[in-house]
């Protein structure tokens, strides 16, 4: 081999060389760029789930809260109800009692 083939041989070798680290090259920026794009997504995804899983969450003790309300509310309602009855058997045996007395005190006299 003469001494030009040898040098044309080394420089396409050369090129060969340079041409697969360019393409090296290029493939890892595309690698990482997908690999960000994958990631954005990722969080994305990740952000909409923790937003639902909040509002689910929130929903849940909404309800209990008003589950407790009401019974609170009924429970009232049912003690204000007895406290009336008791009060209303209260009032007819006092006024008996008031009755009773007045009559006792008009018949001393």
């Amino acid at each position: 081999m003469a001494k030009n083939e040898i040098l044309s041989e080394i420089k396409k070798a050369e090129e060969s060389a340079k041409l697969m680290v360019d393409e090296a090259i290029e493939a890892k920026n595309k690698r990482i760029s997908d690999a960000r794009a994958e990631a954005r997504e990722i969080l994305k995804q990740a952000e909409i789930d923790a937003h639902k899983a909040a509002q689910d969450s929130f929903k849940v003790g909404e309800e209990k809260i008003l589950e407790e309300r009401d019974k609170i509310v009924n429970d009232g309602e049912k003690n204000a109800i007895a406290m009336s009855q008791k009060a209303q058997a209260n009032i007819d045996k006092s006024v008996n009692y008031l009755v009773q007395e007045f009559e006792r005190a008009v018949l001393n006299e």
